[in-house]
């Protein structure tokens, strides 16, 4: 996947419209898939997309 968008943690909040504890909590609990790179997280885009897609399953 050598075109796959990583975001930053603060693009993360703001498309989830969560704070940084919460999002860091949802990588920590690796419900929230991310690499790092350097001292850097980032999520990758791909995974942002699936977790909500799962989430939207579990609500309907």
């Amino acid at each position: 996947m050598p075109d796959e968008e990583l975001l930053t943690v603060p693009e993360v909040m703001a498309r989830l419209q969560l704070g940084r504890s919460k999002v860091y909590d949802l990588i920590r609990s690796r419900r929230l898939p991310s690499v790092t790179i350097g001292r850097s997280r980032r999520v990758p885009a791909s995974a942002l997309r699936e977790f909500i897609s799962h989430r939207l399953a579990e609500a309907a």
